[in-house]
């Protein structure tokens, strides 16, 4: 697994969360670290991994499936991880989502010791309202979880925890700079070993693509779902023409702590706790797509998944195929910012799948059947 770093820029003290995808335009948030390993001067960085830069053949390692022993003396499949991301400002005027992909999480956030074993994070971020809670998920996310002296033992619960970590630190930082207040979806995912765990707060979406099949790894939280309605209507809030409290079509999210009746120190009807989804990754496992809901908009899960695994076919490249999401989404008419990471589990592309044919039953009518026996009885003659 290639060695990455993750730069957070913020020079000139100042107070505002950094900002990594501020920029307007088509193909402006992708900031990649130059061959020297030095960002850009142009504009501020926060995580951009090398593998965002367009490779034009398949990286030079073995494609064999990797095995460590597990507990039990028996070999177990582990994962080969290559990433990369797209975003686009699409059809409006300002860019609010922001992305983070970091395949070697230990190395990448400077924690102490060593391990083959895989252990990533990457995540989405899909603000409104403004830039500024999603740029501060982005940055400050990652470092609540690998603060947390349970990580990794405790994944569940510390993904849980930075969740919350991180909204309540941006309520205070929006207490002193009321210019920040916004909000934003967050949906993470991590890569432990070959464990996948997917913590989502909004309508972001993560799905697993398995031997060609579309697995969704996170439920849209939207104030019309049933389950989400209940919870709403439990915590004082109310679900208006599929706006929560009339104001917010979400139902969970980090930010929005200036919006009247949402959120309190005692809680209320918008909350920022993720719902996890939790799996263990086997060689049919091939992709993960990580996208916003510009995205879903436009694209069922099961299409997301056929679409990207012909274009990974053709180019195994992730961050191509980010890309081709991405424009795909646009001549779809996706109306809102569109952002993806797309993970990749093999060295290999996709192969092709292998429909099994199924066994012809044929038989014979009456009447061919009578045809039949008075051609074997002539033959008797």
């Amino acid at each position: 697994m290639e060695g990455t770093r993750v730069i957070v820029n913020n020079a000139g003290g100042d107070r505002r969360p950094p900002i990594p995808n501020s920029l307007g335009g088509r193909g402006a948030h992708r900031h990649c670290l130059d061959s020297g390993g030095t960002p850009p001067l142009r504009t501020k960085v926060l995580v951009r991994h090398p593998s965002l830069q367009v490779r034009s053949r398949a990286p030079d390692i073995s494609t064999e499936p990797r095995r460590f022993k597990g507990d039990d003396g028996v070999a177990e499949y582990v994962p080969l991880l290559r990433s990369g991301a797209w975003a686009d400002v699409g059809s409006r005027s300002t860019m609010e989502d922001a992305y983070v992909c970091a395949d070697n999480m230990m190395n990448d956030y400077g924690l102490n010791g060593s391990s083959d074993r895989p252990s990533a994070f990457y995540g989405v971020f899909d603000g409104h309202g403004g830039k500024h809670a999603a740029d501060f998920a982005c940055s400050n996310l990652p470092r609540f979880i690998v603060e947390d002296g349970n990580f990794p033992q405790d994944i569940d619960r510390v993904l849980s925890s930075a969740f919350l970590q991180t909204d309540a630190a941006f309520a205070e930082a929006c207490s002193t700079d009321e210019d920040l207040a916004s909000g934003t979806t967050a949906l993470a995912a991590l890569v432990i070993g070959r464990s996948l765990v997917v913590a989502n707060a909004g309508d972001c979406r993560a799905v697993l693509c398995q031997k060609g099949k579309a697995i969704e790894m996170s439920r849209d939280h939207k104030p019309v779902c049933l389950r989400e309605r209940l919870r709403i209507e439990a915590s004082g809030g109310y679900v208006c023409d599929g706006y929560l409290n009339g104001q917010l079509n979400v139902a969970r999210a980090l930010g929005d702590w200036h919006m009247e009746g949402l959120k309190g120190v005692d809680g209320g009807p918008l909350t920022a706790e993720p719902e996890l989804m939790t799996t263990k990754l086997t060689e049919e496992d091939e992709f993960l797509i990580i996208g916003c809901d510009g995205l879903w908009d436009v694209f069922m899960s099961q299409n997301a998944v056929d679409f990207a695994r012909r274009r990974l076919q053709e180019h195994n490249d992730p961050s191509m195929c980010s890309k081709d999401l991405v424009d795909e989404a646009l001549k779809r008419r996706s109306g809102d910012n569109l952002s993806v990471v797309v993970v990749c589990f093999h060295p290999e592309p996709p192969p092709n799948l292998v429909v099994p044919r199924g066994r012809v039953h044929r038989s014979i009518s009456a009447e061919g059947l009578k045809e039949l026996q008075g051609f074997l009885d002539d033959l008797d003659i």
